[in-house]
């Protein structure tokens, strides 16, 4: 570590030094910004923006480390980039091709396990992506923010013994990767921002890790004093009241009451059965004997004084109803619980100081709740996921570290071992499963991103918990990957007060749609520190709160707007994604596109172990994906507003674009196709490039494929500029066979690209294509979508020979190869004409066209038939019909035509398709402009 990160994160001659400011110790530095902050904690303005949390200035106060960290948005944003930044001007010797490498990096380092959260990718992928795309003391940004893993790649780019472990060759200063590519070895600059308080707090521990030895230190403090108040809570005495060990955990059970008879009982006593492993879906009353089903019970409710919200309450009746301690000897045991087991559980301990640490907060009436169904549980606020006695127990712990005289980083490190467990084993979502496999039973952890409350949950000794999560914690510590210059902001992706071109690298791993309910489910863990996420700027899809996916799409285009005005020219951001809905990842696609990047790769991020929401099911995402993209040049920008040539100025965003694709892809021996080099997905970059800046594309379809013949080379079916080709000829040389491209028809336009590929390799008579097609038309095709008559895609858009003049070149090369006696025919020989009589083949472009000009007055015509049709709804359509009838509407800036026609048409219909979406969009927001 060099000196400068010395003074950043440490002490030299008793002196800190902290953005450009020198402070006799970090006592002074912490005690002159907390005094910052909370004189712009008084200010309105300052706690009116966007995505500001909802917490009292002096729990604000007590979770944040100014400048560093603050669960605020961070007034210190500039200040950093003024610091550590490299100006806002383009630098002509950056330049990067596009990551495009599959990445695998498992989950099993001890940074990433110190602390459960939804959703991490580890910190060990984000460095291949970083080290590629940055240099030493480059500015890196990422304000979805999470746990902050970006920040610990940041940190790890400066790391030889990190570098190693990712696979690279290090020499002296450089890191070498597998594919020979050489990067600087150096920490880079990280900027970090999260909405929700957990995450950011989360974040800056992880980034902040302190010396293991003094944290174990302090936590030994701490558990000695309060060693009488855990010997108050969990011993376990025997009938007549002498000790015999500590509890390790409980059981607890639902009660029910039968709706025959009115008898209550427990489910644990009737339905379970330890060593057989049965836990019964039926049984019978044990007062009437009635049937009992586990769908249909109806519950026993308590009624108390909640000492939290201070009124009375009416929650889910449930009793323990089994022990596991550890005996005298220090062996566990289990079984029954005595008489004054029983009693202490359901006694209310005195929560008198607790309580002024517990906030009342009340649970949001979201998704999760919906689902998880609260209203019929009675449980309606945080603290009604734990226990009294667990309460009593983790605000015990609260209270004595935030008293304590520790250093605010060991302060900070004890309470995030506290909300490392908490939220996870120390509430009633603690599962407790009895199956075959588990004949005894296990404690099996909440289920993964839902608030779930089981029937059966484990009541676990919370000081036990303590002592366990401190070891994972202690082995992060030890385990540090050194530090870098990071700010940590608790704010709204949609508002980054830094200036415009100031940041190099942005990787961010945004909310996908409804996936994870973030702010619901970080409530619990946020009201033990006293901040609260604004839920109502939280980036997901929860119809109960009135989020739907045009909510979602309008706020992801918003915070990729304020990631490309930041972003300098040229420079790269790859968004980390996971989600089987199609109407999510063309918004994501739609959002970067309308924001002003270009995409220019998607490869796989492969996490090697995700939680059981993403590994079942027949969608389950198996990979995530990494997409790449760039913001373009100012000169490339400026060509749309200054070039007299609108056509050439397609051709120069597209040379541009090339020359920032990979060349090739490899996978072992095997080259891959690069789908971006594909004439199609070129034309539709070109499209959206033109859009989003309000002009007209200047080239159609045919137009762009003729142009992109003359202009550009092609093999095995990509577009590469002349001085690509040597290199993607060299390694195709070395290639077992050529790249394969996946086609997989879904709709009009992708049954005209199989057939186009079909027909391409193989010219052929309807009686020889049709069955080939007929296959291709399978589950995947398109809900609302009509599907065409073969017949009519030939007649529209392919050539047939008639037997009349010479046989096509392309029937020709075709006939020549693959039959014996055909070879070396001319032409216009009666056998070689007879063969290819009525064959279907690829027009040239001349003739295409032609063919595309007539296709599309067809499609026209048809639109216009669209547009009066009676009634509000279409039920079946062709989107080739759409998107064409929305690109000429566009032209003409008829936007009024394309919003109404999108009204036409299922939600979904219009949410699945990345280019009528963009059309949409577009039309709103000039429709809102011109307002």
């Amino acid at each position: 570590m060099n000196d400068q990160l010395k003074m950043e994160s440490g002490k030299i001659s008793g002196q800190v030094e902290c953005l450009g400011m020198t402070f006799p110790s970090e006592d002074a530095r912490r005690e002159h910004f907390v005094r910052l902050l909370a004189e712009k904690l008084k200010d309105q303005a300052f706690r009116g923006q966007e995505g500001f949390p909802q917490g009292t200035d002096e729990a604000i106060l007590a979770m944040s480390d100014p400048p560093y960290y603050t669960a605020c948005p961070n007034p210190w944003m500039e200040d950093f980039i003024t610091h550590y930044g490299r100006g806002s001007l383009e630098r002509d010797e950056y330049f990067r091709l596009p990551f495009s490498a599959d990445v695998t990096e498992g989950k099993n380092h001890p940074i990433y396990n110190a602390h459960s959260y939804h959703t991490k990718v580890p910190h060990r992928a984000i460095v291949r992506y970083m080290m590629h795309y940055t240099n030493p003391g480059d500015v890196v940004l990422d304000a979805f923010g999470g746990t902050g893993m970006t920040g610990v790649a940041a940190a790890a780019c400066g790391n030889s013994r990190e570098l190693a472990e990712c696979g690279y060759i290090v020499l002296g200063d450089t890191a070498k990767d597998q594919s020979g590519e050489s990067s600087k070895i150096g920490p880079r600059n990280a900027i970090i921002s999260d909405l929700s308080p957990i995450a950011t707090f989360i974040s800056s521990n992880l980034n902040r890790l302190p010396d293991s030895a003094a944290l174990i230190e302090a936590a030994n403090q701490v558990l000695e004093s309060l060693k009488e108040t855990e010997d108050n809570l969990y011993s376990t005495r025997t009938e007549d009241g002498r000790p015999r060990g500590r509890i390790n955990y409980l059981v607890w059970s639902d009660c029910y009451t039968c709706q025959e008879c009115g008898s209550e009982y427990d489910y644990w006593s009737e339905a379970v059965e330890l060593g057989s492993g049965e836990a019964k879906k039926t049984f019978p009353c044990p007062g009437c004997g009635a049937t009992q089903n586990t769908r249909n019970l109806q519950r026993a409710y308590t009624n108390f004084m909640d000492p939290i919200l201070g009124t009375p309450v009416r929650l889910m009746k449930q009793i323990p109803v089994h022990i596991n301690y550890f005996n005298e000897k220090g062996k566990k045991a289990r079984g029954r619980l005595t008489k004054n087991d029983f009693e202490q559980a359901m006694s209310m301990p005195d929560l008198t100081n607790e309580a002024r640490w517990c906030r009342a907060i009340e649970l949001p009436k979201g998704d999760r709740y919906r689902r998880d169904a609260f209203e019929d549980k009675g449980v309606s606020h945080a603290h009604h996921f734990y226990t009294w006695r667990n309460l009593k127990a983790i605000f015990s712990l609260l209270e004595a570290i935030r008293m304590s005289n520790f250093e605010h980083e060991i302060k900070q490190a004890l309470l995030f071992v506290v909300t490392s467990f908490a939220d996870r084993n120390g509430t009633k979502r603690n599962r407790f499963v009895i199956n075959k496999y588990n004949p005894s039973g296990r404690i099996n952890g909440p289920m993964a991103n839902t608030l779930y409350l089981p029937n059966l949950f484990c009541e676990v000794n919370i000081f036990d918990l303590f002592r366990e999560k401190l070891k994972d914690v202690v082995s992060a510590c030890q385990s540090r990957v050194g530090r870098a210059p990071i700010l940590i902001s608790t704010s709204s992706v949609t508002r980054i007060p830094i200036s415009d071109n100031s940041v190099d690298y942005i990787f961010t791993d945004p909310p996908f749609g409804h996936n994870i309910q973030y702010s619901e489910l970080n409530l619990s863990l946020e009201a033990i520190l006293g901040v609260v996420t604004c839920s109502s700027k939280d980036l997901v899809v929860n119809e109960v709160v009135e989020k739907d996916i045009n909510f979602y799409r309008k706020l992801i285009r918003k915070a990729f707007s304020e990631y490309y005005r930041v972003l300098k020219p040229g420079r790269w951001i790859t968004v980390e994604f996971s989600n089987t809905q199609a109407a999510i990842w063309n918004s994501i696609q739609t959002a970067l596109s309308e924001s002003g990047f270009v995409i220019a790769a998607v490869a796989a991020l492969d996490k090697t172990r995700g939680g059981m929401h993403s590994t079942l099911g027949v969608t389950a995402v198996k990979q995530d994906l990494a997409i790449t993209a760039y913001k373009p040049s100012q000169a490339l920008e400026a060509q749309v507003s200054t070039a007299g040539n609108p056509s050439e100025t397609a051709w120069s965003f597209v040379e541009d674009h090339l020359g920032k694709l990979p060349v090739v892809r490899s996978r072992g021996r095997d080259i891959q196709y690069v789908a971006e080099r594909d004439p199609r997905i070129l034309f539709d970059r070109m499209i959206s490039w033109f859009v989003r800046h309000n002009v007209p594309v200047p080239l159609s379809s045919q137009e762009f494929q003729e142009g992109l013949r003359l202009r550009f080379s092609e093999r095995d079916g990509m577009v590469f500029l002349p001085e690509q080709v040597a290199e993607y000829d060299r390694k195709r040389a070395q290639a077992a066979q050529a790249p394969q491209m996946e086609l997989f028809v879904s709709d009009e336009r992708s049954a005209i690209d199989w057939l186009t590929d079909f027909l391409r390799k193989r010219p052929s008579t309807y009686q020889e294509v049709h069955p080939e097609f007929t296959t291709q038309l399978g589950a995947g095709w398109k809900k609302h979508e009509e599907r065409p008559e073969l017949s009519a895609l030939l007649e529209d858009n392919f050539l047939r020979y008639d037997g009349n003049g010479d046989v096509p070149s392309q029937i020709h090369s075709y006939l020549s190869t693959n039959y014996k006696d055909l070879r070396s025919l001319e032409k216009e020989d009666p056998r070689l004409k007879g063969k290819a009589k009525d064959r279907w083949y690829v027009p040239d472009p001349s003739k295409a066209k032609d063919l595309e000009q007539k296709r599309e007055r067809a499609l026209l015509k048809e639109f216009e038939s669209y547009k009066s049709a009676p009634g509000r709804r279409l039920k079946e359509f062709r989107l080739e019909v759409l998107r064409a009838g929305f690109k000429t509407a566009w032209a003409a800036k008829d936007y009024k035509t394309i919003i109404g026609i999108a009204g036409k048409i299922p939600d979904e219909a219009l949410q699945e398709d990345e280019k009528l979406l963009l059309w949409y969009d577009q039309a709103l927001t000039r429709m809102e402009a011109d307002a």
